[in-house]
């Protein structure tokens, strides 16, 4: 039985081996702890530094007890890892922050936006649909246009597409694949935030300042942090940041995305049950790190101060960019961080970079 809090020395698991294992790993090592990593792929990112590295399928049970063994407690880099996975390690006795609930919640469209209304956070107006005439149905039900996302997978803008008119819906439903969809109504924002946020064990809630995000291409592209918000703004993020922690009775870190719309009010577009690509700016702009504060939440320490003591804007390098490493290395207000991955390809996130600025 494992107690909290860890004690330095103690190995922190984490599946998937990409580049937020391999950020987690770097905190987790300042803390003192050793890490093991479960990987589908040997010599990951992650894995190259870290003590341990399980290769293996997320589902296979031999890689999944090799964790359990080295592991005193285990979280995960991203959420398509299966939620079968979470509920096998914490039947051998390995406790998994953040849960199952909160994985299984944030891997289906339709079950993260019913739970975020029934935990009283809004949302844009959705429908699902299983197939095309659902979706037709669907998109004359919400009115046109209206996004299209498959209800499982996806990221940085894959499996989604814009439906003009119910008439397309079909069509739509099988470029994304012809697989169960969701249909979201559009938010008339002005701005897209975000937010992250930790719970501990003890149910203590930090909540970082808001980054404001732009994307190209359906891509995370730079962040800007903290954002020029209202008091109100900042005060309405973290109502609804601790909401959603205190509903899914969630331990670790969690990313929220939001638009703001015209009049100030927030809705939520999606959650993530992890460090968060638009929180790579504390990296280099809080004392403490989304990082070390995930490592801190699930190893039962306290939680860490997330006020913020420089502006940042944070640039996600994509495919050769990185590239220009001897040049950003060189810019006195840059931080660069790098990956390690072995294959630039375009569009591929190779590394960020965090320029600072006085606050």
């Amino acid at each position: 039985m494992t107690a909290f809090p860890l004690p330095p020395g103690s190995t922190i698991g984490i599946l998937g081996g990409g580049q937020l294992g391999r950020m987690l790993a770097l905190a987790a090592g300042r803390l003192g702890f050793d890490v093991a990593v479960l990987d589908p792929e040997a010599g990951g990112p992650a894995s190259r530094v870290s003590a341990y590295e399980v290769v293996g399928a997320y589902d296979d049970p031999a890689a999944l007890a090799e964790l359990a063994r080295l592991a005193d407690v285990v979280t995960f880099e991203f959420e398509n890892v299966p939620a079968a996975a979470v509920e096998h390690l914490t039947r051998l006795g390995v406790p998994v922050a953040p849960g199952a609930r909160a994985l299984a919640i944030a891997q289906d469209r339709v079950e993260e936006k019913t739970f975020l209304n029934g935990a009283g956070v809004a949302t844009v107006a959705f429908a699902p649909a299983d197939d095309a005439e659902a979706a037709r149905e669907a998109v004359a039900a919400l009115g046109a246009p209206a996004l299209m996302k498959t209800r499982r997978e996806g990221y940085d803008g894959k499996g989604q597409k814009w439906v003009e008119h119910a008439a397309e819906a079909a069509a739509a439903f099988e470029a994304v694949g012809g697989k169960p969809v969701i249909l979201e109504a559009p938010a008339d924002f002005v701005r897209e935030l975000s937010v992250i946020a930790a719970r501990g064990r003890d149910g203590e809630i930090a909540v970082y300042p808001m980054a404001e995000n732009h994307h190209e291409k359906g891509v995370l592209r730079r962040s800007f942090a903290p954002a020029d918000v209202s008091a109100e703004t900042a005060a309405q993020a973290e109502r609804i940041a601790a909401q959603i922690l205190s509903a899914l009775d969630y331990v670790g870190v969690i990313g929220i995305e939001l638009f703001e719309l015209k009049g100030g009010r927030l809705l939520v577009n999606e959650i993530a049950p992890r460090v968060h690509n638009t929180g790579h700016w504390t990296m280099d702009g809080c004392e403490v790190d989304q990082f070390e504060q995930q490592i801190r939440a699930v190893a039962g320490w306290p939680l860490g101060p997330t006020h913020a003591h420089s502006r940042v804007e944070m640039l996600n390098l994509l495919g050769q960019e990185a590239e220009a490493w001897a040049k950003l290395a060189g810019e006195p207000e840059t931080r660069i961080h790098l990956y390690g991955k072995r294959e630039a390809t375009p569009g591929r996130k190779m590394g960020h970079v965090n320029r600072l600025r006085p606050l």
